[in-house]
């Protein structure tokens, strides 16, 4: 009973094929595309792949997108299943204003961290979360040991800073810099601030949390630029790249056992 999961970032699709739509479960393959080659999927890389006989994914690129995906899903015959926000799902509770307009990514990853702090902590007390997603735009959450989500902030990526600088900024066209204490040039002085930015906002909400909650928070980092964050942290925060795989699989086999 083999699961897709697909995970539709503004960037990229990423895909992962699971030999169950089980937590843990193990891992037959995986990869990942630009949207602009979405259309190649059904020649190229799912053309040889082991058939699925499920498949729920993350969507945040949109209809269009969404669509194009599930043409190349056609390959199958299966219905494909979307993620999306709820009040409630596998152990988290959404304390969203309005629930269902979080972003789909959010909430999953969110779910995906709170059962990956579950099985880290086994017979220990709950711990509440921060969890930390690096991509196009940056988010931060905070999640008590309960399971419910307090509440996050949005920021802009590296990308977005960089570029928006560049469009209000009169001659500044510079080359990606290195992340330095004290830096001497444009270059550097540019990648330090937008790295720095985003790790004060971890550091900020880790605070929140920790005098909200009373107890030290466990911190994940996920997304496709996490590994570029995670040497600069001030706080100490576990690279997790599958968060939203693994919160796809939790919702997944929750969904299962519910109908049983």
């Amino acid at each position: 009973m083999s699961f897709l999961a697909l995970d539709v970032g503004n960037t990229r699709l990423k895909w992962a094929l699971f030999d169950s739509p089980k937590p843990r479960a193990t891992l037959i393959d995986h990869g990942a595309v630009f949207l602009e080659n979405i259309d190649r999927l059904g020649d190229n890389e799912w053309r040889t792949l082991e058939t699925p006989t499920q498949m729920l994914g993350c969507i945040v690129a949109g209809e269009a997108i969404r669509r194009r995906v599930e043409e190349q899903l056609e390959l199958w015959d299966f219905t494909p299943h979307w993620a999306v926000s709820s009040p409630a799902e596998a152990g988290v509770t959404n304390g969203y204003d309005h629930p269902t307009r979080l972003g789909a990514d959010r909430w999953v990853a969110m779910i995906g961290a709170y059962a990956r702090m579950r099985q880290q902590v086994k017979d220990q007390p709950m711990r509440p979360l921060v969890v930390v997603m690096v991509g196009t735009a940056v988010t931060v959450e905070a999640i008590d040991a309960s399971g419910k989500f307090l509440g996050g902030l949005i920021l802009p990526g590296h990308g977005i800073m960089l570029r928006a600088l560049e469009s209000g900024t009169a001659g500044l066209r510079v080359p990606t810099g290195d992340v330095r204490e004290f830096p001497t040039n444009t270059s550097d002085a540019l990648t330090s601030g937008g790295t720095f930015a985003i790790a004060g906002a971890v550091e900020r909400m880790v605070q929140h949390v920790r005098t909200h909650c009373n107890a030290e928070p466990i911190c994940y980092m996920t997304g496709g630029a996490g590994w570029k964050m995670a040497p600069s942290m001030s706080v100490h925060c576990e690279l997790v790249e599958s968060l939203i795989f693994d919160g796809l699989l939790e919702i997944a086999d929750q969904r299962l056992k519910s109908q049983k």
